[in-house]
């Protein structure tokens, strides 16, 4: 008998929220609404013009890290 590892089961299973955007299998698709809107909002507290409207995911979210840094740290 084989027995096999459920990761359900791990008390401290690895974490899969958070991966490279490089890597995400939708990454190339446009924007979200809500990636967008967070851009703006976090572009106005920055005090930077917010970026182009036609960034895909991926890009998105390397700039709302970026941004995030600015404001934040």
């Amino acid at each position: 008998m084989t027995t096999s590892h459920n990761p359900k089961l791990d008390r401290n299973p690895p974490s899969n929220t958070e991966k490279d955007p490089d890597n995400w299998v939708s990454g190339d698709d446009p924007m979200t609404g809500a990636q967008a809107s967070y851009l703006t909002t976090l572009s106005e507290e920055a005090g930077v013009a917010p970026p182009a409207e036609d960034l895909n995911k991926a890009e998105a979210s390397r700039k709302i890290d970026e941004l995030r840094s600015k404001v934040v740290g």
